[in-house]
């Protein structure tokens, strides 16, 4: 059964700065900035959320749908998921724009400076989401805001559990587009900073949220782990100590994958969100979002070897 992510499909440029941004803005100037960076490294990435889910949903032996709409200049993209074996029929072309793409400068600091052009993204409403597809599990993660509220009704209409994880789109939306989407989602998704903003903007408690989601709320705590609230119980997810910590790029993505995969099979969440805690951690010891690698057999032996349990069929 397949698993339709909406979402973005972009290209990240990243480039890293070897000194330090603060060495070179003068806070009293800060009206009139006018700095230029030198970046003699310069990488560019596969990336966009629905790209980096899919990839490694892929991995794991997922059979992921990208839903995305993307530019003229996407050829290189299209041919990367073709070698990936990963479906491109609800991928369009919108040849009047742009690919969406993340230009992202890093100092020595780990600061980040970083400028997004949405292009095609915006378009991705002019896609339906299918009800002949044999789409087992969903997610609408970040996407144009229009694209985000048609494809919710759409899952919940036509009875197709998802995700809801808005991730850096949550600023877009006001309160009550919000609570629409949580009403229509299965899960909530979201980092402790997010969850932190959308209580602010609903106005909800953590219990009116849950109380509003038929699985509910994952929230993720970067090294710390993440935890798991559902009407029954609350559940902490412990943290998986990666090998190296090289770029924290893709890593949320990783997660929701882990978690996708793992919900898609009916496993117990507790043991998806412990799979999405593994794939997060895999994924920050690699250099961009989608070339981490490796095998379900070790998959297998390391899920055992992190949570004295073996991880579910």
């Amino acid at each position: 059964m397949s698993i339709m992510i909406c979402g973005s499909l972009a290209f990240d440029t990243i480039m890293v700065f070897p000194e330090r941004f603060k060495d070179h803005i003068l806070p009293d100037k800060t009206h009139m900035l006018n700095v230029a960076f030198l970046v003699p490294e310069l990488h560019r990435n596969f990336g966009g959320c629905a790209g980096n889910i899919a990839y490694t949903l892929k991995k794991l032996g997922g059979d992921p749908i990208p839903m995305a709409t993307v530019g003229s200049d996407c050829g290189q993209y299209l041919e990367h998921l073709e070698r990936l074996g990963i479906s491109r029929d609800y991928v369009t072309t919108i040849e009047a724009e742009w690919t969406a793409q993340a230009f992202i400068t890093t100092d020595l600091d780990d600061n980040q400076i970083t400028a997004f052009h949405p292009g095609a993204m915006t378009q991705n409403h002019r896609q339906s989401v299918p009800t002949d597809a044999g789409i087992r599990y969903g997610s609408i993660s970040p996407d144009g805001k229009e694209a985000m509220l048609q494809h919710s009704d759409e899952f919940a209409k036509a009875g197709i559990p998802h995700l809801f994880d808005p991730g850096q789109g949550l600023p877009m939306f006001n309160g009550d587009e919000l609570f629409h989407m949580i009403n229509n989602a299965t899960w909530l998704t979201l980092n402790s900073y997010e969850w932190a903003m959308l209580k602010e903007k609903t106005g909800l408690s953590r219990q009116t949220v849950i109380d509003h989601l038929s699985g509910g709320v994952i929230i993720t705590h970067g090294a710390e782990g993440s935890e798991l609230i559902t009407k029954d119980r609350e559940v902490r997810i412990a943290p998986v100590t990666p090998e190296a910590i090289i770029d924290p790029t893709g890593c949320g993505d990783a997660y929701r994958a882990g978690l996708l995969f793992g919900l898609s099979q009916d496993w117990d969440p507790v043991d998806a969100a412990r799979l999405g805690s593994l794939m997060g951690a895999i994924k920050i010891a690699h250099s961009g979002p989608q070339h981490h690698d490796f095998s379900l057999d070790a998959i297998r032996a390391a899920f055992e070897a992190h949570f004295q349990t073996p991880m579910p069929n």
